[in-house]
């Protein structure tokens, strides 16, 4: 018997085709990370019954569940509203799936009663959901998952509605409580820092299939799409890599490189180390272009300098002070550089 979640997802609704294999073991929390519309969700909800699969296989700890309705399954889900019962107590709420289980009312509240204990919120426990703050319930949700003590734990969006001061506390409190779930756990997120901070395994989706996946590191050294490379802020590219040199795929230019590689390779380097000029530097520097300004816009304590093509487009973060003496402005040209030491080459 296999531990844990092994499964082949396939949903077909409409034109949108998902087919998606997942695997979790046991106390292994991976997340799917992709834009808007890849199927993140779509793939949460075919785990846990609430959209039908048109193929494929879903075992958790061995037991076959797709034939299962969903209250069946040994599935616990926490949604992104959460969905708690108005019209119930935090106590009941987290009750509720021990009294479908076929727990007596007292046993179920008693069991409840440890469980919001162990979230911090056994001052809430008359409380009903309208009277709790949203990383309250956000920890009741968690609480009623974790009541029945699933083999598998969904999450869809866990920390979207909360917002930036609670999330980084509930963030910290998710990954104590996933921490020590012993069963296998999926989160849906499009935060590449939730993912980064709960995961330990990340699956990345675009257009209802996996693209790449890895451990957080991994995949934020090592993007394989634009999507990744956006996330986790890199100028990513795809080449052939010949004596040093890579050859963008698109013919725009030859890169230089201290990666000897030969073949199909991707090429990265990072906003920060691109230096903008005014003026043709001295010295002609390896990987340097002439390049014009598309858009300049604040980023962080820094400004992000959109470059677009020809010869290739790319992205440059300079500091304001830079922006005033480089006069950067929509449409000016200035000249780029990247230093060969700054790229990072790795197989396609």
């Amino acid at each position: 018997m296999t531990a844990g979640l092994d499964a082949r997802v396939v949903v077909r609704r409409g034109v949108f085709d998902l087919d998606l294999a997942l695997r979790a073991a046991p106390g292994e929390v991976v997340a799917l990370l992709g834009p808007n519309g890849a199927g993140k969700s779509t793939a949460l909800r075919a785990l846990a019954g609430l959209v039908p699969m048109a193929g494929g296989h879903l075992r958790v700890d061995g037991a076959d569940l797709r034939p299962l309705p969903p209250e069946r399954r040994r599935i616990g889900m926490v949604f992104q509203d959460y969905l708690l019962f108005p019209h119930l107590s935090a106590l009941d709420n987290v009750a509720f799936g021990l009294r479908c289980q076929g727990a007596r009312k007292r046993a179920a509240r008693r069991e409840a009663a440890g469980w919001l204990e162990r979230v911090g919120l056994a001052g809430h426990a008359a409380a009903r959901p309208g009277a709790l703050s949203g990383g309250q319930a956000q920890r009741v949700a968690l609480a009623r998952a974790l009541a029945v003590r699933p083999g598998l734990l969904l999450l869809d969006e866990p920390l979207a509605a909360l917002d930036a001061h609670t999330r980084l506390e509930i963030r910290a409190a998710l990954r104590r409580h996933l921490a020590g779930f012993e069963g296998a756990a999926v989160l849906v997120t499009h935060d590449p820092l939730d993912a980064m901070v709960l995961a330990d395994r990340i699956v990345v989706v675009e257009g209802g299939r996996l693209v790449q996946e890895g451990t957080p590191a991994e995949v934020a050294r090592r993007p394989r799409t634009d999507y990744v490379a956006r996330l986790v802020g890199l100028n990513l590219y795809r080449g052939r890599a010949r004596g040093g040199t890579v050859a963008l795929a698109d013919g725009s230019a030859t890169l230089d490189t201290v990666d000897l590689l030969e073949g199909e390779v991707f090429l990265a380097f990072a906003p920060a180390s691109v230096a903008l000029y005014r003026r043709r530097p001295d010295g002609s520097p390896r990987n340097l272009w002439r390049a014009r300004v598309a858009a300049v816009e604040r980023h962080g304590d820094r400004v992000r300098v959109q470059l677009s093509a020809p010869p290739f487009p790319a992205v440059a973060d300079v500091t304001p002070a830079a922006v005033a003496e480089l006069q950067l402005s929509e449409g000016s040209t200035i000249w780029a550089a990247v230093k060969a030491t700054d790229t990072h080459v790795y197989p396609a």
